[in-house]
């Protein structure tokens, strides 16, 4: 009999034990699943027994997240650090949120903690270059993007801010190898030719933006868009006939057009 009472307490931490990791394994069914309310609802009840896990707590930010719940995810992040201050993922949520909010300085900052604790994952390597590209600090930024591409080198966004922090920094060969690989690894053709032309344009290059948007106009006339932004180029080159394709645009409702008529005065 004293045996068996000296078993029964073993029995139920087992117990307990499989009945959390069970019910763990179901939250992230929920997860995965997309089905993130359900999964709060849940991630709500284990927390309030297992207060210190971190991998459910991150769950539940990432849950917050996807439902537009931004603060509510930002405590739980910040409950993570607070934690484990070298939990790399909450750095590094805390800087996405900040990045979507546009407070870049901010973001910054996290992203930089982020990558000094995982310097090998791409996410927050990507997200620190482009954060960089707003902070104006081109030269950190094209090495960020560096190494993200050289881990995830068919991932064509990364070639694309990596050509933008090349051509911020003037230069002009470099930015176009990148823009070139961006356009090769970019499924819509159309779409990697306009968004390499409005990099090309926003950084000077008029000229050799003006002929991507040439090429986009060869094959969609209507694109309204490409319409405006060559006559911008024209318009930057000296050429009257700028000012009609811009009045095209505008015409068509291309509001960026219709903030470019300074231009032609």
């Amino acid at each position: 009999m004293k045996r068996f009472l000296h078993i029964l307490p073993t029995c139920l931490v087992i117990i307990l034990l499989w009945s959390c990791s069970s019910d763990f394994q179901r939250i992230e069914r929920l997860y995965n699943d997309q089905e993130y309310q359900a999964a709060l609802d849940e991630l709500d009840s284990y927390l309030f027994f297992h207060i210190t896990d971190l991998k459910a707590l991150h769950m539940r930010a990432r849950s917050h997240e996807e439902l537009g719940e931004t603060l509510k995810a930002k405590k739980d992040y910040e409950r993570i650090i607070a934690l484990d201050d070298e939990y790399a993922q909450a750095y590094a949520g805390l800087g996405k949120l900040l990045f979507e909010e546009k407070n870049y300085n901010k973001a910054e900052s996290y992203l930089l903690r982020a990558a000094s604790l995982e310097s090998n994952d791409f996410d927050i390597l990507y997200l620190l270059g482009r954060t960089q590209l707003m902070t104006e600090k081109y030269s950190s930024s094209e090495n960020f993007l560096i190494k993200a591409r050289e881990i995830n080198p068919e991932f064509a966004k990364v070639h694309f801010y990596e050509g933008m922090a090349k051509a911020m920094r003037g230069d002009v060969l470099g930015c176009a190898v990148s823009f070139n690989k961006y356009v090769q690894f970019e499924p819509d053709q159309l779409v990697g030719r306009y968004n390499r032309g409005f990099a090309l344009m926003r950084a000077g290059y008029v000229s050799y933006a003006l002929e991507d948007f040439e090429a986009i106009l060869k094959v969609n006339p209507n694109h309204v868009e490409a319409i405006a932004k060559k006559g911008y180029c024209l318009a930057k080159l000296g050429d009257p006939q700028g000012c009609l394709y811009l009045q095209e645009a505008a015409n068509k409702g291309s509001e960026y057009a219709q903030n470019q008529r300074e231009i032609c005065v």
